[in-house]
């Protein structure tokens, strides 16, 4: 065996050298001690019982007294201070674990919820009002450990902030408002929308769900805690925060409000998004930003014509925003395989999702 382990490929450590052939390091190094120093092996020692070894016996009525009803749903520490006050003593805790442990019988003896696997939410939008995002993030007030929250809404396809609210509070009754009238303000038909956010608790209340169902829209939710499944809400409340002229704190409610209504102002209709090749979310939400594509593109001609030098690329052209906006796109390997196929087209519908929700209770 030493002389296959020295003959190992160069650059093979000698823990994989060790894994690979199943044998302990501590052995080897061992051997070539007692080779090193002609220590000879004494052979009886191999074999020796231990004198302090339960018999088999004594093994037997451990194993026994572990698997009777009494005990055959109790760890062994509970086991063992059971019998000692019962003026019985078979054997240590460690003893005890390692019966079990040569009957493959160790580990958690109590029923276990078995391992949660929830399918990545894959969502695509090609238009306007067919995905929403939506989330709450926390907005302080002067007065520390006093927060506000602020209920966004986002259209996945152009980020237009379709809806927004301030409030004092977080439940589902808030945001059950919010979305009924947002759905009313944009028209939404049954079935047209899909509508994504986490599992809060305003976003996986019953009654909130209950209306999606009413309105016919399709509620998707991001894994639990994965916060890059609602990345596009995430983002939009960085940009907000991030603002030069974010307050931090705020005075008040009316403060806070006052302050967001501009905010979104500018973020809708005067913030050249970069996700969005540099147009507002209002002009991709209208469909306003093919009009402002020809005169971006009629400047660019303009400025190639007097200086095309200065174009090493050839003529400009207006970059344009995505035909089409996912969360979690489908991305094929590079011989074409989905590595990842746990998808989820269509979405949970909300009528689905508390069904499931009541299964598991």
């Amino acid at each position: 065996m030493n002389t296959v382990l020295e003959q190992r490929p160069d650059g093979l450590p000698m823990m994989q050298a060790c894994q690979a052939l199943a044998l302990n390091r501590s052995t080897l190094y061992a051997r070539r001690h007692r080779a090193a120093n002609d220590v000879p092996v004494n052979h009886s020692r191999l074999h020796a019982v231990q004198p302090r070894a339960l018999s088999a016996q004594e093994r037997t009525t451990v194993i026994d007294t572990l698997h009777s009803e009494a005990y055959s749903d109790q760890p062994p520490a509970e086991v063992y201070q059971s019998l000692l006050e019962q003026e019985r003593y078979l054997c240590s805790v460690s003893t005890m674990h390692r019966l079990l442990r040569s009957l493959r019988e160790t580990g958690e003896r109590r029923h276990q919820r078995p391992a949660q696997h929830h399918a990545i939410p894959r969502l695509l939008a090609t238009a306007p009002n067919e995905v929403w995002s939506w989330d709450i993030t926390k907005l302080p007030l002067v007065c520390r450990g006093i927060y506000l929250s602020l209920y966004v809404v986002l259209d996945l396809f152009s980020r237009f902030v379709v809806a927004w609210m301030v409030s004092v509070k977080e439940n589902s009754a808030l945001s059950s408002q919010l979305m009924d009238e947002a759905t009313a303000r944009y028209d939404i038909a049954p079935g047209q929308l899909t509508i994504h956010q986490d599992r809060g608790s305003p976003m996986i209340a019953h009654g909130y769900l209950e209306l999606m169902q009413s309105l016919d829209v399709t509620c998707s939710h991001s894994r639990p805690r994965v916060s890059n499944d609602n990345a596009f809400s995430e983002s939009q409340f960085k940009t907000q925060k991030y603002q030069p002229d974010y307050p931090g704190r705020f005075d008040h409610p009316a403060h806070a409000r006052n302050w967001c209504e501009d905010y979104f102002d500018w973020y809708n209709f005067k913030h050249h998004h970069s996700g969005l090749a540099g147009f507002t979310p209002e002009q991709v939400f209208t469909g306003r930003y093919l009009d402002v594509a020809i005169n971006k593109q009629q400047a660019l001609d303009a400025c190639y014509a007097r200086n095309p030098e200065r174009f090493v690329k050839g003529p400009p052209t207006v970059a344009m925003p995505p035909a089409s906006v996912a969360i979690n796109p489908i991305v094929p390997g590079e011989d074409g395989v989905i590595i990842d196929d746990r998808v989820n087209f269509p979405t949970l519908t909300a009528a689905g999702y508390v069904k499931s929700m009541l299964s598991l209770k």
